[in-house]
């Protein structure tokens, strides 16, 4: 019973975490939280270090609790199976961002920026540490912040 209590607490827990698809609301909330922005690029559908990533990272108790309440997320997806295509305005979104922070289509690329969105550090792939360690890097980085 007390397994059961700690799993639906867990998952009530990491229902917070949400990622966004839109950059301007993103900066718009990361001013007004004072918070950096985690931009992450993957390809969920066939880019297997992505998938990697966010099992082993992103889903973490250690990336979700900290992630809740000191970061705003943004994640720009380019699956290609039809069934997850997404629709042509996102589509056009995400290739802007792509422009601006990853135009040499590194995947998963992921990113901390400011709320004006200024790059503070980036991590290129799935990272080779611990949730906990990677958590500590993004709490470092974030530390730069005024």
């Amino acid at each position: 019973m007390k397994a059961l209590l700690v799993i639906c607490c867990a998952a009530w827990l990491l229902a917070d975490i949400t990622w966004l698809t839109d950059f301007t609301e993103a900066k718009k909330q990361a001013k007004e939280k004072h918070q950096p922005i985690l931009l992450n690029f993957s390809g969920s559908d066939w880019c297997v270090p992505c998938i990697r990533m966010k099992k082993q990272f992103f889903t973490s108790g250690e990336f979700q609790s900290y992630a809740g309440s000191h970061l705003v997320l943004v994640n720009a997806d380019f699956p290609r199976r039809t069934k997850n295509k997404l629709n042509a305005q996102q589509e056009k979104h995400n290739e802007a961002l792509a422009e601006q922070y990853n135009p040499n289509g590194k995947f998963p690329y992921t990113l901390l920026l400011d709320a004006e969105g200024k790059v503070l550090k980036t991590w290129e792939g799935c990272p080779d540490s611990s949730p906990a360690d990677f958590v500590q890097d993004l709490q470092s980085a974030a530390a730069k912040l005024p």
